[in-house]
């Protein structure tokens, strides 16, 4: 600091001249040497420092500029608090200066200042873009380096990430991605990341041309430099017409992710997996993930121990289970036993929910693959963790249930598992999803069975039993509640059971909300859709009651 604030000699003579400095230069010289000296006990925000760095920072002299570019670099590097204008306004001074010295230091303090939240906001609103883009364009690579780095601790305010946006920032930030400086690199792509936030950016960066340079520096060596531009992608991946845009331009973009997922770096592999699950939305991904054998790797992540990396994983294989082509490779692949081991993942919400609901599309379209799951022992597990479930993941595991229980082959095994003891309760959920998904459960069930005894063991109880639940749901003011409980009670007649007949035939509460239903004036009401086949099911329920009671 002090090589800084040393005086210049005359050229051209031999005798040395009294520096030109002004009077009020020359005490704030003195001053900033006396409080540098004592800098662990100088508030240099405060008036009297602030003043002398002030004076420096506007003076003619390159060199004294310089040492009030050094002093404030040094002085935010050690305090960085929230500041006014009159602080950060010398240093967007210094920042014009055509000296690369005093340009680097400069940058260096409003980056550091930019760490403050508040002070992001009053850069901008100072115009500081304006320099920093300018600084960005800079010949000189430290300058480049520590313009770039402002500019990503500016874009981690929300308030900033537009106006960066429209600034003319992301045209220099792209080009500097591609600097051969590696701390440049890391700079530009995490001011990159940093705008993937919202759709409005994304759409920019597009425009901008961000992302083949984006996917060109997956293969990075550096770690951060990977993340960060896996990360990016998969933000931009969010929106479906991006999706479409990288799946026109970006032929090898899902074989660069696979082998990013074989990274020694978590982070990075996490964000390729998430980057995948965001491609994975589209039915074309879908396909590609698994044709291009992205399930070993997927399946390596799934058996970690390491949650994020678990949740990476489920999510993505949730979205490839969606298509129907997929079931039978993920199956094949060995994911069934980790899947359902992962139900019990109790410490992670957003896990369970995945993994419940990619076994529920791995049950979709298949006998075998329902066999296949039912082998693994998910209905006992889900029998055994869906009454202490969150409601999100209960919503899910009922619905699991409720595909399960459209095969006939495997209602008799759902039924003597004691199914019916844990869907009974949960059609009186606080969620209308479960309540709908497990009386949807209850009907698969009552449909085409040998055996009808839980029926009748549970007809009373528990939480009210079968009884219960088909008079709240013939009572419910949704249609489709109504049908699912009229479309039962029609199943459970048709069964022939003399034992369920009765029960039905006494339940005086049931054929009365029957009655009703069937009385309504259909010339003066206008239904909703599917209520006029409520109306049939119940005339059905009724007719079939008065047969029992004839024979």
């Amino acid at each position: 600091m002090g090589n800084c604030l040393s005086c210049c000699s005359r050229k051209g003579t031999d005798e040395p001249y009294e520096p030109l400095l002004a009077d009020r230069e020359r005490e704030a010289v003195a001053d900033l040497l006396s409080f540098l000296e004592n800098r662990n006990e100088v508030d240099f925000y405060s008036a009297e420092p602030l003043r002398a760095l002030t004076i420096l920072a506007y003076s003619d002299n390159i060199d004294l500029q310089r040492s009030a570019a050094l002093a404030f670099a040094e002085i935010t590097e050690k305090d960085v608090r929230e500041i006014d204008r009159d602080t950060i306004e010398p240093v967007l001074f210094l920042l014009q200066s055509p000296d690369a010295e005093i340009q680097r230091a400069a940058s260096v303090a409003l980056g550091n200042l930019a760490v403050n939240p508040e002070n992001k906001a009053l850069v901008v609103r100072l115009n500081g873009l304006e320099l920093l883009i300018r600084q960005m364009m800079s010949p000189h690579v430290e300058v480049q380096c520590n313009a770039v780095g402002c500019i990503t601790n500016l874009a981690t305010l929300d308030e900033n990430k537009s106006k960066i946006a429209h600034s003319g920032a992301l045209g220099p930030l792209t080009r500097l991605a591609k600097s051969k400086d590696i701390r440049v690199q890391r700079n530009a792509t995490g001011a990159l990341l940093n705008m993937t936030h919202s759709k409005e950016n994304r759409q920019q960066l597009v425009n901008a041309g961000t992302i083949p340079v984006l996917v060109s520096l997956l293969p990075s060596t550096d770690t951060d430099v990977q993340y960060y531009c896996t990360t990016a992608i998969s933000n931009i991946a969010v929106d479906a017409e991006h999706r479409k845009r990288l799946a026109q331009s970006e032929p090898k973009l899902v074989q660069l992710l696979i082998q990013l997922m074989e990274s020694a770096t978590p982070k990075v592999q996490c964000q390729a997996a998430l980057a995948l699950r965001n491609l994975a939305s589209d039915e074309r991904y879908q396909i590609e993930i698994v044709q291009s054998n992205g399930l070993p790797s997927l399946l390596r992540l799934l058996k970690s121990s390491y949650l994020p990396l678990i949740l990476a994983s489920v999510a993505c294989i949730r979205n490839i289970s969606i298509h129907p082509l997929n079931e039978s490779p993920i199956i094949d692949a060995g994911f069934l036993r980790p899947l359902v081991d992962l139900l019990s993942c109790t410490e992670n919400e957003e896990i369970q929910c995945h993994t419940i609901s990619t076994l529920r599309n791995l049950a979709a379209s298949s006998e075998r693959n329902k066999r296949a799951i039912i082998e693994a022992n998910a209905v006992q597990k889900l029998k055994d963790l869906v009454l202490d479930a969150p409601v999100n993941v209960q919503s899910e595991m009922t619905a699991c249930l409720a595909v399960l229980a459209l095969s006939d082959e495997f209602k008799p095994y759902l039924l003597n598992s004691g199914i019916c003891n844990v869907l009974i309760p949960l059609t009186n959920s606080p969620s209308i999803e479960v309540q709908g998904n497990s009386a949807a459960a209850l009907g698969n069930l009552s449909s085409n069975v040998a055996d009808y005894s839980q029926f009748i063991e549970c007809w009373e109880s528990p939480a009210g039993g079968i009884h219960n639940y088909l008079a709240r749901f013939l009572a419910s003011e949704d249609t489709t509640f109504a049908h699912i409980a009229a479309w039962t009670i029609v199943q459970l007649l048709d069964s022939k059971v003399l034992r369920l007949k009765n029960l039905l035939r006494s339940s005086e509460d049931i054929i009365q909300l029957l009655n009703e239903i069937v009385s309504r004036d259909v010339s003066t009401i206008e239904y909703e859709d599917g209520e006029g086949d409520v109306i049939l099911l119940a005339g059905r329920a009724l007719h079939l009651i008065d047969q029992s009671t004839e024979s």
